[in-house]
Protein backbone atom coordinates (compact mmCIF):
# COMPACT_ATOMS: atom_id res chain seq x y z
CA UNK A 1 0.00 0.00 0.00
CA UNK A 2 1.47 3.41 -1.05
CA UNK A 3 -0.16 6.59 0.89
CA UNK A 4 1.27 10.03 -0.19
CA UNK A 5 0.95 13.21 2.71
CA UNK A 6 -2.38 14.55 1.16
CA UNK A 7 -2.45 18.75 1.24
CA UNK A 8 -5.84 19.16 -0.68
CA UNK A 9 -7.78 21.47 0.15
CA UNK A 10 -11.29 19.43 0.62
CA UNK A 11 -11.74 16.36 0.30
CA UNK A 12 -8.88 16.11 2.79
CA UNK A 13 -7.05 13.42 4.42
CA UNK A 14 -8.34 11.44 7.00
CA UNK A 15 -7.22 9.71 10.41
CA UNK A 16 -5.32 6.40 9.82
CA UNK A 17 -6.53 5.24 12.60
CA UNK A 18 -10.49 5.98 11.19
CA UNK A 19 -9.54 4.80 7.62
CA UNK A 20 -8.20 1.22 9.36
CA UNK A 21 -11.76 1.39 11.45
CA UNK A 22 -14.09 1.68 8.28
CA UNK A 23 -12.21 -1.08 6.25
CA UNK A 24 -12.76 -3.44 9.55
CA UNK A 25 -15.84 -2.82 9.46
CA UNK A 26 -17.34 -2.33 5.96
CA UNK A 27 -18.75 -5.79 5.11
CA UNK A 28 -20.17 -6.37 9.13
CA UNK A 29 -20.71 -3.25 11.56
CA UNK A 30 -19.93 -4.95 15.00
CA UNK A 31 -21.86 -7.78 14.29
CA UNK A 32 -24.64 -6.78 12.52
CA UNK A 33 -24.03 -8.75 8.92
CA UNK A 34 -24.21 -5.72 6.74
CA UNK A 35 -22.57 -2.57 6.29
CA UNK A 36 -23.13 0.85 7.50
CA UNK A 37 -23.69 1.60 3.58
CA UNK A 38 -26.47 -1.17 3.95
CA UNK A 39 -28.30 -0.17 6.80
CA UNK A 40 -31.60 1.10 7.35
CA UNK A 41 -31.59 4.84 8.31
CA UNK A 42 -34.34 4.26 10.18
CA UNK A 43 -33.23 0.65 12.21
CA UNK A 44 -31.78 0.41 15.55
CA UNK A 45 -27.68 -0.04 14.39
CA UNK A 46 -27.88 3.32 12.53
CA UNK A 47 -30.19 5.67 15.04
CA UNK A 48 -27.09 4.39 17.89
CA UNK A 49 -24.56 5.60 15.59
CA UNK A 50 -26.57 8.87 14.47
CA UNK A 51 -26.96 9.21 17.81
CA UNK A 52 -23.18 8.60 19.40
CA UNK A 53 -21.87 11.08 16.91
CA UNK A 54 -24.11 13.64 18.03
CA UNK A 55 -23.35 13.42 21.52
CA UNK A 56 -19.70 12.89 20.63
CA UNK A 57 -19.46 16.21 18.71
CA UNK A 58 -21.75 17.97 21.79
CA UNK A 59 -18.98 17.10 24.05
CA UNK A 60 -15.91 17.80 21.91
CA UNK A 61 -17.45 21.28 21.53
CA UNK A 62 -19.48 21.83 24.34
CA UNK A 63 -22.83 22.65 22.50
CA UNK A 64 -25.57 23.66 24.94
CA UNK A 65 -28.49 21.59 25.11
CA UNK A 66 -30.40 24.90 23.79
CA UNK A 67 -28.48 24.59 20.34
CA UNK A 68 -29.91 21.39 17.93
CA UNK A 69 -27.40 19.92 15.71
CA UNK A 70 -28.13 18.82 12.54
CA UNK A 71 -26.43 17.08 9.75
CA UNK A 72 -27.41 18.10 6.48
CA UNK A 73 -26.63 17.53 2.85
CA UNK A 74 -25.99 19.98 0.10
CA UNK A 75 -22.83 21.31 1.25
CA UNK A 76 -21.77 24.78 3.04
CA UNK A 77 -22.81 25.99 -0.65
CA UNK A 78 -26.83 25.25 -0.01
CA UNK A 79 -26.36 26.67 3.54
CA UNK A 80 -25.59 30.28 1.32
CA UNK A 81 -29.33 30.01 0.49
CA UNK A 82 -30.68 27.83 3.31
CA UNK A 83 -29.59 30.56 6.19
CA UNK A 84 -31.48 33.49 4.80
CA UNK A 85 -34.37 31.31 4.16
CA UNK A 86 -34.38 30.24 7.47
CA UNK A 87 -33.39 33.52 9.54
CA UNK A 88 -34.47 36.38 7.67
CA UNK A 89 -38.14 35.88 9.07
CA UNK A 90 -41.40 35.81 7.42
CA UNK A 91 -43.87 38.57 6.73
CA UNK A 92 -44.15 41.90 7.59
CA UNK A 93 -41.30 41.17 10.21
CA UNK A 94 -38.52 40.06 7.58
CA UNK A 95 -35.35 41.96 8.18
CA UNK A 96 -32.72 42.21 5.77
CA UNK A 97 -28.89 40.68 7.18
CA UNK A 98 -25.34 41.68 7.37
CA UNK A 99 -22.35 40.08 5.36
CA UNK A 100 -18.69 40.96 6.20
CA UNK A 101 -16.84 39.54 2.97
CA UNK A 102 -13.01 38.33 3.87
CA UNK A 103 -12.43 36.07 1.21
CA UNK A 104 -13.66 33.61 -2.06
CA UNK A 105 -16.46 31.90 0.33
CA UNK A 106 -18.06 34.76 2.43
CA UNK A 107 -18.21 36.27 -0.92
CA UNK A 108 -20.33 33.46 -2.19
CA UNK A 109 -22.99 33.52 0.63
CA UNK A 110 -23.09 37.03 0.39
CA UNK A 111 -24.21 36.83 -3.19
CA UNK A 112 -26.18 33.61 -2.73
CA UNK A 113 -28.06 35.46 -0.08
CA UNK A 114 -28.76 38.60 -2.60
CA UNK A 115 -30.64 35.57 -4.56
CA UNK A 116 -33.04 35.21 -2.01
CA UNK A 117 -33.70 38.76 -0.30
CA UNK A 118 -31.72 42.07 0.01
CA UNK A 119 -28.66 41.91 2.09
CA UNK A 120 -26.50 44.36 3.42
CA UNK A 121 -22.23 44.54 2.63
CA UNK A 122 -21.48 45.03 6.13
CA UNK A 123 -17.46 45.75 5.13
CA UNK A 124 -15.31 44.13 2.88
CA UNK A 125 -10.95 44.58 2.32
CA UNK A 126 -11.38 43.26 -1.43
CA UNK A 127 -10.91 46.60 -2.82
CA UNK A 128 -7.94 48.26 -0.31
CA UNK A 129 -5.43 47.27 -2.53
CA UNK A 130 -2.78 45.38 0.02
CA UNK A 131 -3.10 42.79 -2.83
CA UNK A 132 -4.55 42.17 -5.95
CA UNK A 133 -8.04 40.79 -4.48
CA UNK A 134 -7.29 42.20 -1.35
CA UNK A 135 -8.53 39.38 0.77
CA UNK A 136 -4.93 39.60 3.02
CA UNK A 137 -6.36 40.39 6.29
CA UNK A 138 -10.07 40.76 8.13
CA UNK A 139 -11.67 44.55 8.51
CA UNK A 140 -10.96 46.42 11.52
CA UNK A 141 -13.74 47.78 13.60
CA UNK A 142 -13.61 51.11 11.98
CA UNK A 143 -14.47 49.16 9.06
CA UNK A 144 -17.54 47.71 9.90
CA UNK A 145 -21.13 49.30 9.21
CA UNK A 146 -23.61 47.44 10.85
CA UNK A 147 -27.01 47.71 11.38
CA UNK A 148 -28.45 47.10 14.79
CA UNK A 149 -31.96 45.95 13.48
CA UNK A 150 -29.94 43.12 11.23
CA UNK A 151 -31.59 39.18 10.78
CA UNK A 152 -28.22 37.84 11.39
CA UNK A 153 -24.57 39.13 10.60
CA UNK A 154 -22.25 36.54 8.87
CA UNK A 155 -18.80 35.95 8.71
CA UNK A 156 -16.76 32.88 7.73
CA UNK A 157 -14.40 32.59 10.26
CA UNK A 158 -11.67 30.24 7.96
CA UNK A 159 -11.56 31.58 4.27
CA UNK A 160 -10.18 28.40 2.66
CA UNK A 161 -8.83 29.83 -0.60
CA UNK A 162 -7.37 33.01 0.87
CA UNK A 163 -5.94 31.79 4.30
CA UNK A 164 -7.37 34.07 6.33
CA UNK A 165 -8.46 33.03 9.64
CA UNK A 166 -10.17 34.68 12.61
CA UNK A 167 -7.95 33.80 15.91
CA UNK A 168 -10.52 36.33 18.40
CA UNK A 169 -14.12 34.85 18.33
CA UNK A 170 -14.71 36.62 21.21
CA UNK A 171 -13.94 40.03 19.83
CA UNK A 172 -16.09 39.87 16.68
CA UNK A 173 -19.11 38.49 18.55
CA UNK A 174 -18.54 42.06 20.77
CA UNK A 175 -18.88 44.07 18.04
CA UNK A 176 -22.31 42.87 16.76
CA UNK A 177 -25.40 45.18 18.02
CA UNK A 178 -27.34 43.67 20.90
CA UNK A 179 -29.80 40.65 19.51
CA UNK A 180 -28.29 40.38 16.53
CA UNK A 181 -26.92 36.85 15.80
CA UNK A 182 -23.57 35.63 14.48
CA UNK A 183 -23.60 33.26 11.84
CA UNK A 184 -20.79 31.39 10.86
CA UNK A 185 -19.38 29.56 8.01
CA UNK A 186 -16.67 27.57 9.80
CA UNK A 187 -15.73 24.62 7.27
CA UNK A 188 -12.41 24.83 7.32
CA UNK A 189 -11.16 25.00 10.50
CA UNK A 190 -14.20 24.11 13.05
CA UNK A 191 -13.06 21.21 15.42
CA UNK A 192 -9.56 22.61 14.77
CA UNK A 193 -9.15 24.53 18.19
CA UNK A 194 -11.68 25.23 21.41
CA UNK A 195 -15.08 27.18 20.52
CA UNK A 196 -17.21 29.48 22.30
CA UNK A 197 -20.60 28.22 20.39
CA UNK A 198 -22.52 30.54 22.82
CA UNK A 199 -20.70 33.43 20.73
CA UNK A 200 -23.04 32.22 17.35
CA UNK A 201 -26.43 32.18 16.75
CA UNK A 202 -25.61 29.41 13.72
CA UNK A 203 -22.75 27.29 12.89
CA UNK A 204 -22.46 25.45 9.44
CA UNK A 205 -19.34 23.55 7.99
CA UNK A 206 -18.92 21.02 4.94
CA UNK A 207 -17.59 17.60 6.48
CA UNK A 208 -15.08 17.34 4.11
CA UNK A 209 -11.96 18.80 5.82
CA UNK A 210 -11.96 18.11 9.31
CA UNK A 211 -15.45 16.36 9.68
CA UNK A 212 -15.44 13.49 7.72
CA UNK A 213 -15.74 12.44 4.03
CA UNK A 214 -17.83 14.61 1.73
CA UNK A 215 -21.74 14.10 1.98
CA UNK A 216 -22.98 15.38 5.10
CA UNK A 217 -22.43 18.86 6.63
CA UNK A 218 -23.11 20.03 10.11
CA UNK A 219 -25.28 22.99 11.70
CA UNK A 220 -25.62 23.84 15.01
CA UNK A 221 -28.17 26.39 15.74
CA UNK A 222 -29.61 27.97 18.69
CA UNK A 223 -33.48 26.85 19.00
CA UNK A 224 -34.57 30.24 19.11
CA UNK A 225 -34.09 30.68 15.74
CA UNK A 226 -35.76 27.88 14.29
CA UNK A 227 -39.49 28.25 12.84
CA UNK A 228 -38.86 31.61 11.45
CA UNK A 229 -38.78 30.46 7.85
CA UNK A 230 -41.39 31.20 5.42
CA UNK A 231 -44.03 28.60 5.08
CA UNK A 232 -43.64 28.25 1.04
CA UNK A 233 -39.81 27.18 1.36
CA UNK A 234 -39.70 23.16 0.76
CA UNK A 235 -39.79 21.44 3.86
CA UNK A 236 -36.12 19.73 3.61
CA UNK A 237 -34.64 23.27 3.76
CA UNK A 238 -36.57 23.86 6.62
CA UNK A 239 -34.38 24.09 9.57
CA UNK A 240 -37.33 23.28 12.80
CA UNK A 241 -38.77 20.28 9.96
CA UNK A 242 -35.53 18.87 10.13
CA UNK A 243 -34.77 19.46 13.98
CA UNK A 244 -38.14 17.79 14.30
CA UNK A 245 -37.23 14.78 12.73
CA UNK A 246 -33.58 14.35 14.15
CA UNK A 247 -32.29 15.21 10.26
CA UNK A 248 -33.73 12.48 9.05
CA UNK A 249 -37.06 13.74 7.28
CA UNK A 250 -35.24 12.06 4.54
CA UNK A 251 -32.30 9.49 4.37
CA UNK A 252 -29.40 10.87 5.70
CA UNK A 253 -25.70 10.72 4.16
CA UNK A 254 -25.71 8.08 7.11
CA UNK A 255 -22.06 6.43 5.83
CA UNK A 256 -20.70 10.30 6.07
CA UNK A 257 -22.39 10.59 9.64
CA UNK A 258 -20.72 7.17 10.79
CA UNK A 259 -17.35 8.18 9.84
CA UNK A 260 -17.69 11.72 10.98
CA UNK A 261 -18.73 10.18 14.25
CA UNK A 262 -15.60 7.58 13.92
CA UNK A 263 -13.26 11.06 13.60
CA UNK A 264 -15.50 12.47 16.90
CA UNK A 265 -14.00 9.98 18.99
CA UNK A 266 -10.51 10.21 17.22
CA UNK A 267 -10.31 13.47 18.10
CA UNK A 268 -11.30 12.49 21.84
CA UNK A 269 -8.70 10.43 21.86
CA UNK A 270 -5.63 13.53 20.62
CA UNK A 271 -7.01 15.30 23.78
CA UNK A 272 -9.77 17.18 22.60
CA UNK A 273 -9.72 20.46 20.88
CA UNK A 274 -7.31 21.70 23.08
CA UNK A 275 -5.12 18.96 22.63
CA UNK A 276 -5.21 19.13 18.46
CA UNK A 277 -4.84 23.05 18.62
CA UNK A 278 -1.96 22.58 19.82
CA UNK A 279 -0.38 19.95 17.49
CA UNK A 280 -2.27 22.39 14.96
CA UNK A 281 -0.23 25.49 15.70
CA UNK A 282 3.01 23.57 15.91
CA UNK A 283 2.36 22.62 11.72
CA UNK A 284 1.42 26.23 10.87
CA UNK A 285 4.34 27.19 13.30
CA UNK A 286 6.84 25.21 10.81
CA UNK A 287 5.44 26.17 7.59
CA UNK A 288 5.26 29.61 7.97
CA UNK A 289 8.83 29.67 9.50
CA UNK A 290 9.86 28.51 6.36
CA UNK A 291 8.24 30.72 3.92
CA UNK A 292 9.33 34.02 5.91
CA UNK A 293 13.09 32.31 6.03
CA UNK A 294 13.14 31.92 2.50
CA UNK A 295 14.57 35.74 2.15
CA UNK A 296 11.52 35.79 -0.36
CA UNK A 297 11.55 32.74 -2.30
CA UNK A 298 8.65 31.94 -0.68
CA UNK A 299 5.32 34.43 0.09
CA UNK A 300 2.50 34.58 2.14
CA UNK A 301 0.55 37.75 1.57
CA UNK A 302 -1.37 37.49 4.85
CA UNK A 303 -1.12 40.00 7.71
CA UNK A 304 0.53 38.13 10.14
CA UNK A 305 -2.43 38.27 13.05
CA UNK A 306 -4.67 36.92 10.44
CA UNK A 307 -2.57 33.65 9.37
CA UNK A 308 -4.82 30.99 8.92
CA UNK A 309 -3.70 27.41 11.02
CA UNK A 310 -5.42 25.08 8.46
CA UNK A 311 -4.82 26.77 4.89
CA UNK A 312 -1.49 28.65 4.08
CA UNK A 313 -1.31 29.97 0.22
CA UNK A 314 2.07 30.87 -0.65
CA UNK A 315 3.67 31.58 -4.22
CA UNK A 316 7.30 31.43 -5.23
CA UNK A 317 9.56 34.31 -6.69
CA UNK A 318 9.67 33.05 -9.55
CA UNK A 319 6.53 31.83 -11.54
CA UNK A 320 8.02 29.91 -14.20
CA UNK A 321 8.93 27.37 -11.36
CA UNK A 322 5.30 26.35 -10.31
CA UNK A 323 5.34 23.22 -12.09
CA UNK A 324 8.87 22.39 -11.69
CA UNK A 325 7.98 23.12 -7.72
CA UNK A 326 4.40 20.70 -8.08
CA UNK A 327 5.97 17.45 -9.90
CA UNK A 328 8.71 17.41 -7.25
CA UNK A 329 6.52 17.87 -4.82
CA UNK A 330 5.05 14.47 -6.51
CA UNK A 331 7.51 12.58 -7.23
CA UNK A 332 8.37 12.92 -3.03
CA UNK A 333 5.04 11.82 -2.26
CA UNK A 334 3.67 15.39 -1.57
CA UNK A 335 0.19 16.01 -3.15
CA UNK A 336 -2.68 18.58 -3.65
CA UNK A 337 -0.28 21.22 -3.26
CA UNK A 338 -1.74 23.78 -6.30
CA UNK A 339 -3.27 26.37 -5.25
CA UNK A 340 -7.15 27.65 -6.25
CA UNK A 341 -7.56 28.01 -9.70
CA UNK A 342 -8.45 31.91 -8.68
CA UNK A 343 -5.27 32.60 -7.06
CA UNK A 344 -2.75 30.69 -8.42
CA UNK A 345 0.49 29.47 -6.45
CA UNK A 346 0.74 27.01 -3.84
CA UNK A 347 -1.56 26.46 -1.03
CA UNK A 348 -1.04 23.50 1.93
CA UNK A 349 -3.73 22.34 3.97
CA UNK A 350 -3.09 21.62 7.69
CA UNK A 351 -6.03 19.75 8.84
CA UNK A 352 -6.50 17.34 11.64
CA UNK A 353 -5.62 14.45 10.06
CA UNK A 354 -2.49 15.75 8.93
CA UNK A 355 0.64 14.16 10.60
CA UNK A 356 3.00 16.38 11.75
CA UNK A 357 5.72 14.09 9.99
CA UNK A 358 4.07 15.00 6.96
CA UNK A 359 4.15 18.56 7.76
CA UNK A 360 7.75 18.01 8.49
CA UNK A 361 8.12 16.34 5.05
CA UNK A 362 7.16 19.52 2.97
CA UNK A 363 8.96 21.82 5.18
CA UNK A 364 12.19 19.69 4.39
CA UNK A 365 10.91 19.32 0.79
CA UNK A 366 10.32 23.44 0.33
CA UNK A 367 13.96 23.95 2.12
CA UNK A 368 15.70 21.75 -0.20
CA UNK A 369 13.82 23.19 -3.16
CA UNK A 370 14.65 26.67 -2.37
CA UNK A 371 18.24 25.69 -1.85
CA UNK A 372 18.63 24.14 -5.24
CA UNK A 373 16.32 27.06 -7.37
CA UNK A 374 17.31 30.30 -5.52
Amino acid sequence: MHRVWNFSAGPATLPTEVLLQVQAELLDWQGAGCGVMEMSHRGKEFTRIIAAAEADLRELIGIPADYKVLFLQGGATQQFAQVPMNLLGRGAARKSADYIVTGAWSKKAWKEAQRIAPVRLAASVEARGEAADGFTRLPRPDELDLDAQAAYLHVCTNETIHGVECHDDAALAAQLPAGVPLVADMSSHILSRPLDVRRYGLIYAGAQKNIGPSGVTLVIVREDLLGRAPADIPSVMDYQVMADNGSMLNTPPTFAIYVAGLVFQWLKRQGGLAGIQAVNRQKAELVYAAIDASQGFYRNPVAADCRSCMNIPFTLARPELDGVFLAAAEAAGLVGLKGHKSVGGMRASLYNAMPLDGVRALVDFMNDFAAKHA
